[in-house]
């Protein structure tokens, strides 16, 4: 073959290779696209982030004799970071003591104005007493003297021995009336000082314990373990500045880590799926790489609102079946419940899914020409559906509708 020849050979090559590269792609672009009807296991899921917590953790509260004292609300002065391991006995925060330290005061001064008046009655006493002491004595004395007197009148007239007799009577029953108005004073003295007695020791009792409860202000940890914020009724966190009361003395938690579960939520949509016992792939966002088995345990039957929106929500809780030590409370969670799951069975993509007058179909590949093929459906996930009826494997259908295939009538299924 001559030279010439070959150029003009070679020239036509190219220019059927650019033809192919200028029209055969925009053939194939406009060219419908097929996949195949496959045989083998289906399974929905559903993804929904949540939270880790423990399923099982020790509070840590706050005074629980404040209210004895009339004290019912304490603030938070410090508390450790969230977060923080502490040892048993280590330092939790401390509560603002300005109320209790008032009342300290307070019952001090009480405790002094107390014992003045026990002073005060120990000394009216000590003095009283001892006045109807010296009466007796004087009486006693006078009728030491009235007997003397008697004993050296037994010259004298009648009369006047018993005027001396008389006297000596009188007195002796003065006497015995003094010794008992001396024992009934002493007795009144006694009750006296045993009740300005017993406020003084209450008083000071009160004060031990306001100083122990004091102390409760400053509050430690019971156990080792890793430091936790509760939540407040409307869902925040006490921190520095919150309150707690005797009704909710606990100012954080420790968890238990070796226990943990995923909080989430699910749409109203999805909760219908969502049922105890389902088995679930729990992931840390934090860590990629863990993937831990775990099972749902309770599904509310109640939705909640959620902040700021009228969507309502429900708590669905899954327990984790494995540990980690990478897991802490309060991680975001990626949550893979397995709602539905069959073997051997057909599924096509859902785009290869079209429906008229409420009638499913497929376009489906028959040789040169397309059929329209009515389907019986099944469970489907957001990307397939299951083929109950209609469809063969290995079967090829349209993702997209066909050109002129509108007047194809539907091939429907046998009853």
């Amino acid at each position: 073959m001559s030279k010439k020849k070959l150029a003009l050979f070679g020239v036509f090559i190219v220019i059927l290779i650019v033809s192919y590269s200028l029209f055969g792609d925009n053939n194939n672009e406009n060219k419908p696209i097929t996949v195949k009807v496959t045989k083998g296991k289906f399974v929905n899921e559903l993804f929904i982030s949540g939270e880790a917590q423990s399923t099982s953790s020790k509070k840590i509260n706050g005074p629980i004799n404040a209210r004895r004292f009339n004290i019912y609300q304490l603030k938070i002065q410090d508390l450790v970071p969230e977060g923080t391991v502490v040892k048993k006995g280590g330092y939790i925060g401390k509560l603002d003591a300005s109320e209790v330290n008032g009342k300290i005061n307070d019952a001090m001064l009480n405790l002094e104005s107390t014992q003045s008046k026990y002073t005060q009655q120990q000394l009216d006493t000590t003095l009283t007493l001892k006045q109807e002491r010296n009466a007796i004595k004087d009486l006693q004395f006078s009728i030491e003297e009235n007997k003397l007197e008697l004993a050296q009148s037994i010259y004298e007239s009648p009369a006047t021995i018993r005027q001396l007799e008389i006297k000596v009577e009188k007195n002796e029953r003065a006497l015995k009336e003094k010794n008992e108005d001396y024992a009934i004073k002493k007795r009144q003295a006694k009750a006296k000082m045993i009740q300005v007695g017993t406020e003084v020791s209450k008083i000071k009792k009160k004060i031990d314990e306001l100083k122990k409860l004091q102390k409760e202000f400053t509050i430690y940890s019971e156990d080792a373990g890793m430091v936790t914020y509760v939540k407040e009724w409307n869902g925040n966190k006490k921190k520095v500045g919150s309150t707690i009361s005797p009704w909710e003395p606990a100012i954080a938690s420790l968890p238990d880590l070796t226990k943990m579960e995923s909080k989430t939520y699910s749409n109203e949509v999805d909760i219908r799926k969502i049922k105890k016992g389902l088995p679930v792939k729990v992931g840390l966002d934090a860590f990629p790489d863990i993937e831990l088995e775990g099972q749902i345990t309770k599904v509310a039957n109640v939705g909640e609102n959620k902040k700021g929106s009228d969507i309502k929500l429900f708590q669905v809780l899954i327990k984790l079946n494995e540990t980690n030590t990478n897991i802490k409370p309060g991680m975001t969670t990626s949550n893979r419940i397995l709602t539905h799951e069959e073997n051997d069975v057909l599924t096509v993509p859902l785009e290869a899914i079209f429906t008229k007058d409420s009638i499913s179909f497929a376009y489906v590949k028959s040789g040169y020409s397309i059929q329209k093929k009515q389907v019986e459906l099944g469970v489907s996930n957001n990307e397939e559906v299951i083929i109950v009826k209609g469809l063969e494997e290995n079967e090829t259908v349209y993702l997209s509708k066909p050109e002129d295939t509108d007047d194809e009538s539907i091939t429907l299924l046998d009853n």
